[in-house]
């Protein structure tokens, strides 16, 4: 009875914050003045067909340092968090049942798309809808299906670590690059700007999506495989 009283007054105090939030948004017929900013001169500024992801890596390029910063913080946590556990699970160890010939057989297929399908969407991030965190979320799901698929029993976190070192430190060093030859942090056009619509264009974009997407998807896999060794 408290518990369902406790989960009745949780939701009367979530619907008095957000009703007056909803209830107070409006269509807006006109955007603002920093979105037609970016409307009308970011194709021109950055040569990336994809405005959106564009916008994220370079006008709000620190806004994206900080979500990284973020996801490395919560995967060094977890890392920690089932260190512990995982120690003690090593002296235990059972037998674990096998995958069933159907997983094993199906990612012998799936797998090479997979991580092939990840890579584009990072590379292609300034041309098409996705993006760095995208592709390494892509990839981190090829490396779950290996794991599940027994194909490895675990991952290298030596290499994880080393990928993650090395994508973070050149995400900051492109990242003063545009500060010191450009216009900012982040700023991609101290690379040639390209031809619109080919895929070494935007400047140093498709760079900072490739750092951004190898160093995601080596932290999720890192979280992943954490996780899968300290199942009982």
């Amino acid at each position: 009875m408290i518990k369902r009283m406790s989960v009745l007054v949780l939701m009367v105090l979530l619907a008095l914050v957000f009703f007056p939030l909803i209830s107070g948004m409006q269509d807006r017929a006109e955007i603002g003045k920093l979105a037609t900013a970016y409307l009308e001169q970011g194709v021109e500024d950055l040569n990336a067909a994809n405005l959106v992801t564009s916008v994220i890596v370079s006008y709000r390029g620190l806004d994206t340092l900080g979500e990284v910063t973020v996801l490395f913080a919560a995967a060094a946590g977890i890392a920690l968090v089932f260190s512990r556990k995982n120690e003690r699970r090593e002296k235990n160890h059972d037998e674990r049942r096998e995958p069933s010939e159907l997983i094993k057989t199906g990612a012998g297929f799936l797998l090479p798309p997979i991580f092939i399908f990840g890579i584009y969407i990072f590379l292609h991030g300034h041309l098409t809808p996705g993006g760095g965190f995208q592709g390494g979320v892509i990839i981190a799901s090829g490396v779950f299906y290996a794991l599940v698929a027994g194909l490895r029993e675990e991952l290298s976190h030596g290499l994880l670590s080393a990928l993650e070192m090395i994508s973070g430190a050149g995400y900051v060093a492109v990242g003063l690059l545009g500060l010191w030859l450009a216009a900012g942090f982040l700023d991609p056009r101290f690379l040639p700007a390209g031809e619109f619509g080919s895929l070494f264009s935007a400047g140093a974009i498709p760079v900072i999506y490739t750092l951004i997407g190898v160093k995601v998807g080596a932290e999720l896999s890192g979280v992943i495989d954490t996780m899968k060794r300290s199942r009982p």
